[in-house]
């Protein structure tokens, strides 16, 4: 393996010229990349192979790397977890050498005598018949470095001029890549924090205090029951362990059907069904269902090892809802107000002290085809701050 440190001579490349005048089209960074490599190879660069390893914020994911060949319009983009970094296949490559602050790799391929450092990469790359590899890092304006990686077939690897090029193309494509990646980690991290639909509208502007719009929805309360047992009995830690299992339970297949959840309000969680969407009355008392069984499998679990299992309220309801931004001028939470929400507020607490895990509002059960066997009447009952008396249905367990 040898470092490639001094500098190369340049040539003109038609890849800088469209990556710093005509790439702002480019919205999206596989498309950008491809397009990029593609113009390498009209400008005569023999690049059979190439990858970006980006570093990322986002709760799940540590990185992604992009991987583009000659004939791809849009490069391969794959995700890895933040467990990835203790793997062996990470902690010996190339790509954590660039992080840690290694310059150029550079390592022809077709050499008899093996390299003073064989990155386990090399032998792949050989295999599919690659002559020569160099990775190259990337370094952005807050200093954080990330990487890319060329590789080619052609008989005796890589000239100076092409590795010239490729050097003098950095600086273009890291500003290029950063924009991208800043908004797509914006964009994964309001759709972590506020959600996909509720992050879409901040990111499309709707950020003004009191900006928003009413929507028809179905609405989704629930909570953990004898939180604050839980919470006094345990330590932090098996706490927030407790409060994950359980809201991964509820959260889950409320996004598998379409629902956002909005927050969550320490053990309670707020999420919504547009009735814009098919169905969605129908798709929430389904993420209702699920919820109950994923709470059954975490419940035998918790038996399993000793621990008491968890019981939740949830109520369903149906109405028109303020869907917008609330709170101080610097302080906004996206979030949905107005009397439907607190209907559903008052059933969740209702399903408590009827001891009921799961009830609708007759509104929401006239909206949604679900046999009458699943239902069970209960009826009418004053809910506090709501005029007249709401008719309430149990969604009965039928596992």
């Amino acid at each position: 393996m040898s470092e490639e440190r001094g500098r190369w001579p340049t040539r003109r490349l038609l890849a800088l010229d469209w990556l710093v005048l005509e790439s702002g089209r480019e919205r999206f960074l596989e498309r950008l990349f491809a397009t990029l490599c593609a113009n390498l190879l009209q400008d005569g660069l023999p690049i059979a192979r190439s990858t970006l390893h980006l570093r990322t914020l986002h709760p799940q994911f540590f990185g992604a790397r992009l991987v583009w060949r000659p004939g791809m319009e849009e490069a391969e983009i794959g995700f890895f977890g933040h467990h990835t970094t203790s793997e062996r296949r990470f902690l010996d490559s190339p790509v954590r050498a660039l992080y840690e602050g290694a310059e150029a790799i550079h390592q022809r391929l077709d050499l008899e005598a093996p390299a003073p450092r064989e990155y386990p990469v090399y032998d792949e790359l050989r295999a599919a018949g690659m002559t020569d590899y160099v990775a190259m890092p990337m370094t952005f304006t807050d200093g954080t470095r990330h990487a890319c990686t060329w590789a080619t077939r052609r008989p005796g690897g890589f000239r100076a001029a092409d590795l010239a090029a490729l050097g003098q193309l950095l600086p273009a494509l890291a500003m290029a890549t950063e924009i991208r990646l800043s908004r797509r980690i914006a964009r994964n991290l309001l759709d972590a924090y506020v959600g996909r639909h509720a992050g879409a509208r901040i990111l499309a502007g709707e950020i003004r205090r009191g900006s928003g719009a009413t929507v028809r929805a179905a609405i989704w309360q629930s909570d953990l029951r004898d939180f604050t047992t839980i919470v006094e009995s345990l330590p932090r830690d098996a706490v927030i362990e407790c409060l994950n299992g359980f809201f991964e339970c509820m959260g889950a297949p409320v996004e598998a059907q379409g629902g956002e959840i909005l927050k969550f309000i320490g053990d309670g969680m707020l999420a919504i069904f547009p009735l814009e969407a098919e169905a969605a009355c129908h798709r929430a008392l389904r993420a209702a269902v699920e919820a109950r069984r994923g709470l059954a499998r975490l419940n035998a679990e918790r038996r399993g090892r000793g621990q008491e299992p968890l019981r939740f309220a949830l109520a369903l309801h149906v109405g028109d809802v303020m869907y917008g931004n609330i709170g101080t001028p610097t302080r906004l939470d996206f979030t949905v107000i107005g009397p439907a929400v607190n209907v559903a507020a008052r059933l969740q607490q209702l399903a408590k002290e009827l001891d009921r895990d799961v009830v609708l509002s007759g509104s929401f059960a006239a909206m949604c085809s679900c046999d009458a066997e699943f239902l069970e009447p209960l009826g009418r009952f004053p809910l506090r701050g709501v005029p007249d008396p709401v008719e309430v249905l149990a969604l009965v367990d039928r596992s």
